[in-house]
């Protein structure tokens, strides 16, 4: 392949491929197991049942009062939900948002594909009630166990699904923006399996965020 394909393939590789049971965390729990179990280990870390809610349990985090769900799929945990206590105003919830974009940016546990800043000028109510504009982010969790080797194979096999080795050798411009797109395609598959995904809910004019930890994907988070 050319120099700059090379590049960017080794900037991949080198990035972030998930070991089969290598799941998603939360508050450094697997997100996995049953429900029952995931309860016990999440109120050891000082969180406490619900008054009014048998299925919620609340605490602080990240700096915010909250409430946590346990879904569960199968009688499995599949994910988490974290959802504020309290509401904010529509100012407030748009900087939240972008606090926890930076935030999740910078944390280098964390991966993401593209910018989900909302603009200062932006008018989050009107975008939302009147053009269904949904504000959400998505980032992944890096894993904990890297197989480059592994990776490199898998992803060669499906390039020679589609192009020869003499091709793959020596692509064209047209062959090698097609790669890097299989690629990266093959990347966000596997670390789908890591999700932690985040939107701004509203209720009548008040604002909260909504945080899911994921154990697998889904096209309907909600």
């Amino acid at each position: 392949m050319k120099k700059p394909l090379l590049i960017a393939m080794s900037l991949m590789f080198a990035t972030i491929i998930c070991a089969q049971k290598d799941v998603t965390q939360f508050l450094g729990l697997p997100v996995d197991g049953s429900k029952s179990e995931m309860t016990q280990k999440i109120k050891a870390k000082g969180y406490r049942n619900n008054p009014y809610n048998k299925d919620l349990l609340d605490g602080e985090f990240n700096g915010r009062d909250v409430h946590i769900q346990i879904m569960t799929n199968n009688n499995k945990v599949w994910r988490i939900g974290v959802v504020d206590a309290n509401e904010d105003d529509e100012k407030n919830i748009q900087i939240r948002f972008n606090n926890l974009c930076e935030q999740f940016k910078n944390n280098s546990k964390y991966v993401s594909f593209q910018d989900y800043s909302i603009p200062d000028e932006e008018n989050i109510n009107y975008e939302m009630n009147v053009n269904n504009k949904r504000y959400q982010a998505v980032f992944y969790q890096k894993p904990t166990t890297i197989d480059s080797i592994t990776t490199k194979k898998e992803i060669k096999t499906l390039l020679l699904s589609k192009y020869s080795e003499e091709q793959l050798a020596n692509p064209t411009e047209e062959m090698q923006s097609d790669i890097l797109e299989l690629s990266l395609e093959y990347m966000t598959e596997k670390l789908s399996k890591k999700t932690v995904w985040f939107m701004i809910d509203e209720k009548y004019g008040k604002y909260r965020i909504i945080i899911f930890y994921l154990r697998f994907a889904s096209e309907d988070y909600r």
